[in-house]
């Protein structure tokens, strides 16, 4: 078995301050042995895939709190 989805696309609003905050639209997938979470904004543009570390199985909350981290990484650069 090479890939499946784990949480198919789901939509999301990202808090990043009290101000501002960003839709997108994230999906959990394996390739193999590893775990991606793929993130997309509104317009189904790609923002950033991260790579899971191994073994990490989380809930849906858990997913959203790393969207954060990322959008907040990749809005401060």
């Amino acid at each position: 078995m090479s890939g499946a989805t784990i949480q198919d696309w789901t939509d999301a609003q990202v808090w990043l301050n009290t101000e501002q905050v960003i839709d997108v639209k994230y999906r959990v997938y394996r390739d193999r042995e590893k775990h991606f979470l793929e993130m997309h904004d509104a317009q189904d543009e790609p923002i950033h895939t991260l790579e899971l570390p191994d073994g990490m199985k989380l809930d849906k909350s858990s997913y959203e709190v790393l969207l954060r981290y990322i959008l907040l990484d990749v809005v401060a650069a």
